[in-house]
């Protein structure tokens, strides 16, 4: 793995090169509303920025953080192209939890060791729910998190997923919900542009 140091102003950039950074009249997964939207799925298109931002990312970690990370673990959809990254950067394996029934849970024959340690990586942070949750399943499946890390932390630094949290970029957008919205969101149409789009 190369040292890999990258500003906020270089990682903005990465998403403006991918027409990720949108602007308009958002709903994002948690249901609230925005007025910009990184679309982590574009920027993660190209391969060759997508190790670069996990790279990057990897550096944010401290090293005996890093050392301890056994296995990456992510949420699907949003998450996996991100975690496969990060798993790269690491040099561990990657796996991702799916949600057939409504709860995550690991299928297509992945399973973590009891007491493994694992880093939990997702796309995008907004409330932290999807991360705890994500949190929880990875507990239940015998592994344990000893850090997430994310593209992108939306919350503002609130999100409180209970281990040691690394974004590469905060991304501070105020959101509102559906019914408090100002005057600017409320003339323009909203879309909803993540995974969870109909």
């Amino acid at each position: 793995m190369t040292e890999t140091t990258i500003n906020e102003d270089a990682v903005l950039a990465e998403f403006r090169a991918a027409d990720a950074l949108l602007e308009g009249h958002f709903i994002l997964s948690s249901g609230l509303r925005s007025s910009r939207y990184l679309q982590c799925a574009r920027v993660l298109m190209d391969p060759a920025r997508g190790a670069r931002l996990a790279e990057a990312l990897v550096q944010r970690i401290p090293a005996d953080l890093r050392a301890k990370i056994a296995a990456v673990v992510s949420p699907a959809m949003g998450g996996v192209i991100a975690g496969h990254e990060m798993a790269r950067a690491l040099g561990v394996e990657a796996m991702f939890l799916e949600r057939p029934d409504g709860v995550f849970e690991l299928r297509r024959g992945f399973r973590l060791e009891p007491g493994q340690q694992v880093l939990m990586m997702e796309d995008v942070v907004t409330t932290g729910l999807s991360s705890r949750e994500a949190i929880a399943a990875i507990g239940r499946a015998g592994g344990v998190t000893v850090a997430a890390a994310a593209l992108v932390d939306r919350s503002n630094g609130s999100a409180d997923l209970g281990v040691p949290f690394f974004p590469l970029i905060r991304l501070d957008v105020p959101t509102y919900p559906a019914d408090a919205l100002p005057p600017e969101l409320t003339a323009i149409p909203a879309i909803k542009p993540g995974s969870r789009a109909a």
